[in-house]
């Protein structure tokens, strides 16, 4: 840990260029500004928007991008040296970066002779000619000016002299920061720090790193990096890219912060990266990764029962980072697993005071409702309603007489699905009809038709996944299933959970004990206000 830091980390974000090249991540325009808005709150430096000339999408978003008065970040368009044939001053590459009208621009060179012999088609004597020409050209009109030197450390490994004359060469000629890019993600983190350290003796520019993750080292080697000497990192949101990925900002940036003598974006700002990091995944409609350091939703969970009770009188014990310090919580999981400590946990966040003998019946119950197939973990909800139906202090607020669930196809292709409902609710009879893409989404909009009348504040409640597993799959089509439903309103993010060999009816139980929870959590929320 450290108070005071002896250097600052400048951070350049590549999602909305290289990030989206990774398979099965695309943003809209309107998305593409929404990051760069999250990034900027974030404190992030440099924010790459793409490459200009390449799709109308990315000429636009640096016309709009300005519209975001941007407080912290400096937009960057990435682009490329002049071609061998073509003067920089004519060059249309070099001059769609000019018209893209951003404070810093960013050029990838050829850092390896593997690469300028058999890609570029040229010599290395033109190669080096395309860089010093391109830098000082685009120095000329007033811009920052970015290096990044493709395939470096591969190139350094082939032949070092050539790849450390491409670093001299840029900085001699201008740039602002040479970037050392391990593109291909192969180099070793040994590597990465020994050739940095070189390349910093030598170079009169500010240096940074820019690795790719296809060793599964690219956060290890951006740091081993910035400790050798560069001061400049690059990288995406949640470590998306092409083939296995970038450097992860959110990984790497917790651990500047926390575990180096150096800060990138300062403690308070850091407290949003959890939150960042989930809006990426959100707006690109991508699953979160649970086991994310930092910023997954497992970071801070707890299953075993020797861990929770540890946990419980010191968190030190089994938590390396403050789970707030990264704007994350901690969780303490229920199963079979678990002891006596989480289920005394999340009676105290239920503000409930059980006697040890309810503790240990409710533990037992939860170890049996797991043989059955019951999962708890991720079914906060259900267990809570568990909970408090044991402790005598739940009532329940409507009761679920019956449903009909029908699904037709039609001879042109078309599948409808209607659900019928019959509740009770506070000694009133509601029969209500809904049709739905399938029949968990037709139970759901029954459901509400019948209860959002009494209760307004499902209204503010929307499910958010829904997951589907056999439990005994050697019973083939009469297995059980368990259902896990995910929703959240404003402020909470709960699951539930349930099971049958119906799979309907396993998920009318998970439906159910949502809406019940939803009520709990206003009932709770109530009596706080």
């Amino acid at each position: 840990m450290k108070d005071n830091p002896q250097k600052q980390v400048f951070l350049y974000d590549t999602t909305l260029r290289d990030g989206c090249q990774a398979e099965g991540f695309s943003l809209s325009l309107e998305e593409k500004l929404q990051i760069a808005a999250q990034l900027d709150m974030l404190g992030v430096h440099y924010i790459e928007g793409g490459y200009p000339l390449s799709n109308p999408k990315d000429a636009e978003f640096f016309k709009q991008v300005n519209k975001l008065n941007l407080r912290n970040s400096q937009v960057s368009a990435f682009g490329a040296t002049r071609r061998a044939d073509t003067p920089a001053d004519k060059d249309e590459g070099l001059r769609a970066l000019l018209d893209a009208q951003t404070p810093a621009v960013t050029i990838v060179a050829k850092a390896s002779d593997l690469h300028v012999n058999k890609v570029l088609g040229t010599t290395p004597e033109e190669n080096l000619q395309m860089i010093e020409d391109s830098v000082k050209f685009l120095k000329s009109e007033g811009k920052t000016v970015l290096l990044d030197a493709e395939h470096f450390f591969d190139g350094y490994l082939r032949n070092p002299d050539y790849a450390l004359k491409v670093a001299e060469v840029s900085a001699d000629s201008g740039a602002d920061c040479v970037v050392l890019c391990d593109t291909n993600g192969g180099a070793l983190t040994s590597q990465v720090a020994d050739i940095t350290a070189k390349v910093c003796q030598n170079v009169q520019a500010s240096v940074g790193v820019h690795c790719h993750n296809d060793c599964g080292l690219a956060v290890a080697n951006s740091i081993a990096s910035i400790e050798n000497g560069a001061d400049h990192l690059q990288g995406t949101l949640n470590g998306l890219g092409e083939r296995c990925g970038n450097t992860d900002l959110c990984v790497v940036i917790p651990i500047i912060e926390l575990k180096t003598p150096f800060t990138a974006i300062g403690r308070r700002k850091l407290r949003k990266i959890t939150e960042v990091s989930r809006f990426a995944y959100e707006t690109a409609n991508m699953m979160f990764r649970g086991a994310q350091p930092f910023v997954g939703s497992s970071a801070f969970a707890h299953k075993g029962g020797l861990h929770v009770d540890a946990m419980r009188k010191d968190s030190g014990t089994y938590e390396h980072v403050h789970p707030e310090d990264v704007g994350n919580e901690r969780r303490f999981l229920i199963s079979e697993l678990s002891g006596k400590a989480a289920v005394k946990d999340l009676f105290e966040r239920l503000k409930m005071d059980p006697d040890k003998n309810m503790v240990a019946d409710i533990l037992s119950s939860v170890k049996e409702k797991e043989n059955e197939g019951y999962q708890y973990e991720a079914a906060e909800g259900s267990f809570a309603l568990l909970a408090r139906r044991a402790a005598g202090t739940y009532r329940k607020l409507f009761k679920g007489d019956g449903y009909h669930v029908s699904t037709i196809k039609h001879s042109n292709g078309d599948i409808v699905t209607d659900a019928t409902v019959k509740l009770t609710i506070n000694g009133h009879r509601e029969h209500t009809a809904s049709e739905g893409d399938g029949p968990v989404n037709a139970l759901d909009g029954a459901l509400r038709k019948a209860l959002e009348h009494h209760y307004p504040c499902l209204k503010k409640m929307q499910l958010t996944d829904y997951m589907v597993r056999v439990i005994n799959p050697k019973a083939a089509t009469a297995a059980k299933v368990r259902v896990v439903i995910q929703s959240a309103d404003e402020t909470h993010t709960w699951g539930t959970v349930g099971v049958d060999e119906n799979i309907i009816d396993a998920s009318w139980e998970a439906l159910i004990d949502s809406i019940e929870y939803k009520l709990l959590l206003e009932k709770d929320d109530e009596q706080r206000r």
